[in-house]
């Protein structure tokens, strides 16, 4: 069993001694602090090297925080569906998209910890989201371009982690699947924005005074709501 100890200041320190380590040192991913000691190293000299570097370590992870883990207590609602994960009988992962509910079945032995589970957790997720993009977004779209006005020349969805959406100079608009994590009128929010660059490409005065026009002047308020949304 890994050992581990408790800085009143940055949380658990998980110890790891190493026949290659010559000093004492830090490794922190995925919010996990772990002190790399000597193996003739000295457990007090490690919680001093720990206290010395509290302020780098509490650095650290606010960069990398600790990501959540995928498992039968994740709560997620999405535009158009809720997550639920179940443990069942079943030897093999399996996913239905029913009535407005995403459920994924997996093995009573599931260790949810693990990478490779997280990821195959996460994959299915995101074949939901991109079957729901594919079949609500476009057409949503459209329909904010014939309320407002606007012409665009096509409509792609696409994995972006980076980007909800972008416009390109020939007015075709690209929108990623991530977008389905959103509210709804943070998702028409986005999909007015793209719009709006069919005529500002940039974040100019003029583009804003038209999302305002077409967000009932809450286009600050919206953009900083949007702040709190990250992609899966």
């Amino acid at each position: 069993m890994e050992s581990c100890f408790d800085d009143k200041e940055v949380g658990r320190v998980y110890v790891r001694m190493s026949a290659r380590a010559k000093h004492y040192s830090l490794k922190i991913t995925n919010g996990k602090v772990q002190g790399i000691m000597p193996i003739k190293g000295d457990m007090r000299e490690l919680i001093d090297f720990v206290q010395s570097k509290r302020k780098e370590i509490q650095q650290a992870l606010l960069k990398h925080p600790a990501k959540s883990i995928l498992n039968e207590k994740t709560q997620m609602q999405t535009a158009t569906f809720r997550l639920q994960i179940l443990c069942t009988e079943r030897e093999n992962f399996y996913m239905t998209l029913k009535e407005g509910v995403l459920s994924i079945a997996c093995p009573y032995h599931t260790c949810f910890e693990e990478g490779e589970v997280q990821d195959l957790l996460k994959g299915m997720i995101e074949k939901a989201l991109r079957h729901e993009a594919k079949r609500i977004l476009p057409c949503r779209i459209i329909e904010l371009a014939k309320q407002y006005g606007f012409s665009l020349t096509g409509i792609k969805i696409n994995s972006s982690r980076t980007h909800w959406g972008s416009c390109t100079s020939r007015k075709s608009i690209n929108l990623s699947f991530h977008l389905m994590l959103l509210p709804w009128h943070l998702i028409d929010y986005v999909l007015l924005h793209e719009l709006c660059h069919t005529i500002e490409m940039n974040h100019s005065e003029r583009f804003w005074a038209l999302m305002d026009q077409v967000t009932n002047r809450k286009a600050l308020a919206l953009r900083q709501e949007m702040k709190q949304y990250h992609m899966l």
